[in-house]
């Protein structure tokens, strides 16, 4: 893993860096890297106590638990993202990280909770509806009807 930090000597938004490097690892397939960068991100948020990237990392986390087949992570993951988003005030992680737990809890057939808590966050919302995450999120509300 690269160490950003000694390199450039910027400390800024590495939580957010290494959070994005989580999410393409995943993508590619890396999980090893994945983990790696999440555990970065998170000794970063600690160090530098820039805690804005807190509940996206804790969601990524329950991402790569779910590659991993660990549902009981990832639920726990998302659980704890969205509280953190809740205790920040933060709506578009708090809905990110609701969408990740519906689209989990539908898997499980537990539907109509993951209809319920997608919904109440979602109605929130009065305005950026052209946005990727409000449009993802009406429709798998749409889908969970």
């Amino acid at each position: 893993m690269i160490d950003v930090a000694s390199q450039s000597g910027q400390k800024l938004f590495l939580p957010a860096y290494y959070g994005r490097i989580a999410l393409a690892s995943i993508a590619s397939g890396d999980d090893s890297a994945a983990s790696d960068a999440i555990a970065e991100a998170l000794r970063w948020s600690n160090q530098t106590e820039e805690r804005c990237w807190d509940a996206e990392l804790k969601r990524t986390e329950g991402i790569l638990a779910i590659r991993r087949s660990n549902l009981d992570d990832a639920e726990q993951a998302f659980r704890t993202a969205i509280q953190i988003a809740l205790e920040q005030d933060a709506k578009s992680w708090e809905l990110r990280a609701t969408m990740s737990l519906a689209r989990l809890l539908a898997k499980q057939d537990k539907r109509e909770e993951a209809r319920g808590m997608l919904a109440e966050i979602y109605n929130w919302f009065t305005e950026g509806f052209d946005t990727r995450d409000l449009i993802d999120a009406k429709a798998l509300l749409d889908e969970l009807s």
